[in-house]
């Protein structure tokens, strides 16, 4: 009898699971708040199928830093291939080409039970081969259609190489220079970060995730990670109720809202809790309140890391946590696997949490469409075709030219002409072909930037000399060229200046300089705090000893963190804020440098006088006491000024631009109710050129303190010389409520003040009241 059932029972699996498997995916728009009733019966159906070990396995995403078609060289690369044909495993991340990801499937397809497709990741930043702008530069040309333009380019590369998942777009607020990831977001206002984020999202993800161009997106780092002590990446974070949900939140449920497909949590404690086993965090808001259907995976370590916090007493405790709290995928930490089936039996988790992440993965999975063909995304052609094409190359350069930031022009001495007889281009970083790539470049290849040097030759004729000089070396290589530079510290160069004598050589006989100074690609992002953010090693005595010999010097900066640009501010007449711009940089450079382009870009993050004013931000909250003239003591420094050197929102053109006449529809509304803001902007110049106008609001009395001023909204447009236009902006009960002290999102009753203008510092203001 045993005989016979046996059989019958491998038939009835073996038909469910090909009903499963067969079933056309129904195109899933994941904005919607209700679920898609097509894909919950095929999830439902497959979890009904799976045993624990295989639930289990649906939350372990392992790293894939080996050669699935060769034999296994290590004791961890055998037990990773182990669990793979048993079905235990729910993704990989870096595994990153068709021919890989095809064999790591075929593991899974081939061996397992019940043969549920793995979901493929990789840290696509700002770009897969072809290289964008580091997120806080891309961030500076505030324009969403580019931001979503690059994304999706990201996704589509992506996608061609057999990949389903990115972990971006980082939109943690961050407020200080001293931390090396402030490159990888959108600066320190969360309204900007909410907005860019967003488009990121739509860019990555598209209107279809189981379009074969796009990817599912990752809203990262879940929450906090942004407020580090000190600037100190993955440190402790102390805030209250109203910072959480006033400044550091709102990018968050943007994303929620916007459908992100996945989150990721932090390294960081939030007042003694680690993020990742933050059960208020991810099963009461994110969860709950926002009534979020995506997949939490934990960032890489980050559930065993509880031990070291000492929020867990061993790995085992670590997993309990994090389930608890909500954390659906374990990445690298390998407590799951070990520990969930126990902890289940000794009913310190329950089959429902366990089933409701294992959910989240299906529902992921069946959304990409892996679940109709497991081998959709591994098509060698479409990766010959799709990758870092000059299509996407012409698009990188676009988007970097519109991410610079003129920061100073006296005298107009940009743009420079063209027919200019010498132009020296001098600097560690003015050839560097490799930094303008910045941190987390994902696949784009050592030394494939275009660098400057080549920018300028390739935008002036014969007739212009072009003199190059290195000046001083930033840093002493310590490793061959192209090797993974991550975990290394960088060594700089403080005592070899010989260089310096040709660089003043080569100044003296040019009609213009090009200093190209800052910090290489590996100062910034994970990991790459830094207390002094100014020129290191010799590029203070460089630019001292240029400067001395010719007076018309552009400094081009490339970096990734607002920098301490006093002195140079202090004796350059011109300033270009270039960030790490990517692929095209060198000629994106030239563009805005020839006026071939005309600067349009604002920042996205005040820059210092000094590291000493860090944290600084422009939405920072009165004292009792601020600046005046009535007292002797206040809120603010005796050796450097309170404000920013370049505030928040600032940026330069070729050209000038007016505000005048800003005007509200009416004075007061109730709580519900809107009003309309319009001011003139003039193009006072005489070249064309894009301005960002700008809205702030302030709440003047609340039952939290408000910030003293608020980006509520902003418009990018195009003038002509002479040319007017009235830019309006509706501001509404969304624009106007914060989270009170009431414990809700809400608008209070007052008066408010309006302002319009070209950056956080505008005096062009209105006022009006909210009434019962």
């Amino acid at each position: 009898m045993k005989i016979a059932i046996l059989p019958l029972k491998l038939i009835i699996i073996s038909s469910l699971i090909f009903t499963v498997l067969s079933c056309k995916n129904e195109t899933t728009n994941p904005k919607h708040s209700t679920l898609n009733e097509s894909i919950e019966k095929k999830v439902d159906s497959v979890l009904a199928l799976m045993q624990i070990n295989e639930k289990i396995g649906q939350l372990v995403q392992y790293s894939g830093k080996w050669n699935a078609t060769g034999p296994s060289s290590t004791k961890g690369d055998q037990h990773k291939l182990e669990k793979l044909k048993k079905g235990e495993v729910g993704s990989m991340l870096n595994i990153t080409s068709v021919a890989s990801i095809r064999e790591t499937q075929k593991i899974v397809m081939e061996h397992s039970r019940l043969k549920i497709p793995l979901i493929f990741a990789y840290d696509v930043i700002h770009g897969y081969k072809t290289i964008f702008p580091i997120p806080l530069g891309e961030t500076a040309s505030w324009d969403l259609d580019i931001m979503k333009q690059s994304a999706s380019i990201a996704a589509k590369e992506s996608a061609a190489s057999g990949l389903n998942w990115t972990f971006a777009p980082m939109i943690d607020v961050s407020r200080d220079a001293r931390w090396g990831r402030v490159m990888e977001g959108a600066g320190e206002d969360p309204y900007l970060n909410a907005v860019v984020g967003v488009a990121r999202i739509e860019g990555f993800q598209g209107d279809d995730l189981s379009d074969i161009n796009t990817i599912a997106a990752c809203a990262k780092h879940f929450a906090g990670y942004g407020f580090g002590e000190a600037g100190r990446d993955y440190n402790t974070v102390n805030v209250g109720a109203n910072e959480l949900h006033n400044t550091i939140l709102p990018p968050f449920k943007a994303a929620a809202e916007a459908g992100a497909a996945t989150f990721m949590n932090a390294f960081n404690d939030i007042d003694g809790i680690p993020a990742t086993g933050h059960k208020i965090l991810q099963r009461d808001i994110l969860k709950g309140e926002w009534n979020w259907s995506g997949l939490v995976v934990s960032d890489w370590g980050s559930i065993g890391e509880m031990r070291a916090h000492g929020y867990a007493e061993d790995k085992k405790h670590a997993a309990e946590i994090a389930l608890n709290a909500g954390s659906d995928m374990d990445m690298e930490s390998y407590a799951y696997e070990a520990h969930l089936e126990t902890l289940l039996n000794e009913k310190k988790i329950s089959i429902h949490q366990i089933d409701d992440a294992v959910r989240r993965v299906l529902r992921l999975k069946f959304e990409l469409g892996l679940f109709d063909d497991p081998y959709k995304y591994c098509n060698e052609q479409r990766e010959k075709d799709n990758v870092y094409s000059k299509e996407n190359l012409a698009v990188a350069r676009d988007v970097a030219r519109k991410s610079i930031v003129l920061l100073k022009n006296e005298n107009s001495l940009l743009p420079l002409s063209k027919q200019l007889k010498s132009i020296a281009v001098i600097g560690p970083l003015a050839d560097d072909k490799d930094s303008p790539l910045g941190n987390w470049r994902a696949k784009g290849e050592y030394n494939s930037a275009v660098s400057l040097l080549e920018g300028v030759k390739n935008a002036v004729g014969e007739n212009t000399k072009i003199h190059y000089a290195k000046g001083v070396d930033l840093t002493i290589p310590t490793i061959a060229p192209g090797a993974n530079q991550f975990l290394l510290p960088l060594k700089f160069n403080t005592t070899d200046d010989s260089g310096i004598a040709k660089a003043v050589e080569v100044a003296k006989k040019s009609d213009v300089v090009l200093l190209v100074i800052g910090e290489n690609a590996y100062q910034t992002g994970e990991g790459r705090s830094q207390t002094n953010i100014g020129f290191l090693g010799l590029q203070n005595e460089l630019l001292e000893a240029v400067y001395k010999v010719n007076k018309n010097i552009v400094i081009v900066l490339m970096n990734g963190r607002p920098m301490d640009l006093s002195r140079a501010s202090e004796i350059a007449p011109t300033i270009l804020e270039c960030w790490h711009l990517g692929s095209e940089s060198g000629n994106a450079i030239a563009d805005v440098v020839f006026g071939d382009y005309n600067p349009s870009g604002k920042l996205p993050v005040s820059f210092p006088h000094n590291v000493g004013q860090e944290p600084l931000y422009y939405n920072q909250k009165n004292t009792g006491r601020p600046y005046s003239n009535k007292h002797v003591t206040f809120s603010g420094y005796r050796d450097a000024p309170k404000k920013a050197l370049y505030p928040f929102g600032f940026g330069l053109s070729y050209t000038t631009f007016s505000y005048d006449d800003l005007q509200l529809d009416k004075n007061e509304i109730k709580a519900g109710g809107d009003i309309k803001a319009s001011v003139n902007v003039t193009n006072t110049g005489d070249r064309a050129g894009e301005e960002v106008v700008q809205l702030y609001i302030r709440d003047l009395v609340g039952s939290f303190v408000r910030p003293v001023k608020e980006l509520k909204g902003f418009e990018k447009i195009m003038l002509n010389p002479g040319e007017t236009k009235t830019v309006s902006f509706t501001i509404n009960e969304k624009t106007l409520q914060f989270y009170t002290a009431n414990n809700t999102w809400e608008v209070e009753p007052g008066e408010f003040n309006v302002w319009v203008g070209g950056d956080s510092t505008t005096t062009l203001k209105k006022s009006f009241t909210v009434i019962e």
